[in-house]
Parts: C-alpha cells; sequence; structure tokens
C-alpha cells in the first residue's frame, strides 16, 4: 500500500472516529454512517496535495516544543500583567516580518504556533513573499517591539532546525512551480 493510500486510509478513520464522537456512542451504525459520512467528504470536498519535503530531526522538534511551551508561559504572564496592571490599556499594532522558512506547510505550522502564543495573532500571511503580519497585543515601546521579533525569529529558527534544514531542503521542482502558475 502507498503511502497516500496509508494517509488517505488514517485520514477516512480519523473523519469516522469524530462522527462516532458526535453521536456520542459507537455502533455498528455510526461507524457504517461514519465511514460513508468521512468518504463522501473526501470525494466531494478533496484537499489540495501539500509537498513535503526534508524530515523531523527529533531533538531540534524537541527544542522547538519546549520553546513554544516557554514563550507560551511567558506571553501569557505578559498578557496577565497587562490585563490587572494600574495603567491604561496597552498600545496594540501590526508588525510584519519577512519569514526565511521554505516549505509552505512549516510556514503554515509557525504561524499556527504563533496564533497559539497569547498576544499576538496572525491576520496574514502572505505565501509568496513569506511575509506574515502579526497583530501584536503591546507595541508600546521599542523594548516590547524588539521582543516580539526576537521571540519570532527564535521560533522560525527552531522550525527551520526541526523540519528543513538547508542541506535536506528540496523545494518544489521547475515542473511542480509551472504547474501551480498554470503554465506548462
Amino acid at each position: 500500500m502507498t503511502r497516500s493510500r496509508l494517509v488517505q486510509l488514517g485520514v477516512l478513520l480519523w473523519l469516522t472516529l469524530v462522527w462516532c464522537w458526535l453521536w456520542g456512542h459507537v455502533s455498528v451504525g455510526n461507524i457504517l454512517a461514519g465511514l460513508v459520512v468521512g468518504l463522501m467528504i473526501m470525494v466531494l470536498l478533496p484537499l489540495p496535495r501539500v509537498p513535503i519535503s526534508g524530515r523531523i530531526h527529533p531533538l531540534s522538534f524537541l527544542k522547538l516544543v519546549g520553546l513554544v511551551i516557554y514563550l507560551s508561559l511567558e506571553s501569557s504572564f505578559q498578557v496577565a500583567w497587562l490585563a490587572v496592571r494600574p495603567a491604561p490599556p496597552p498600545v496594540t499594532g501590526v508588525l510584519r516580518i519577512r519569514l526565511a522558512i521554505q516549505s509552505d506547510l512549516v510556514l503554515v505550522l509557525c504561524c499556527d504556533v504563533l496564533n497559539v502564543i497569547p498576544g499576538t495573532m496572525v491576520i496574514e500571511l502572505d505565501r509568496a513573499r513569506r511575509v506574515a503580519y502579526v497583530h501584536v497585543l503591546n507595541v508600546g515601546s521599542d523594548k516590547a517591539v524588539d521582543a516580539f521579533y526576537t521571540s519570532t525569529r527564535r521560533i522560525e529558527q527552531a522550525f527551520i532546525d526541526a523540519f528543513e534544514r538547508p542541506s535536506e531542503w528540496q523545494g518544489p521542482t521547475e515542473i511542480e512551480t509551472s504547474e501551480e502558475a498554470g503554465t506548462s
């Protein structure tokens, strides 16, 4: 069985499991209905193929997880302090950051992490230019802005180390690039 078939089977099983969870109990009828609904979703609403290159580096991935946990806790305390401090509300703003991540999948994962960290939310992602526009809760000082850029660069580098080291990166081929652009 090919890898893509295994992925499709995994998605079908996941959709069936979600169907059973939504109904609240597992029965033969619910499993069959979940399989039918899952197949309909997969056939009528197919997701585009995402090219995957490189490999996961376990130690770097663990460092990434640790960094995300640390930054999430740190940001949680900062947001909590901004909420209870005896001062006016913080100055908010949208900051632009260009990311060096090559893979579309890893770029989206990085932006998802930025969304999970309290006080930041990606509001737009320019895939072609690799630019993210991030709403930041506190941009009232140069120190706060620098802190955002520093933490974002740390996250970006952690993603690169974990998923797409330059020596292993094989971007889309010319054929894939021309197909995406609509030319052959």
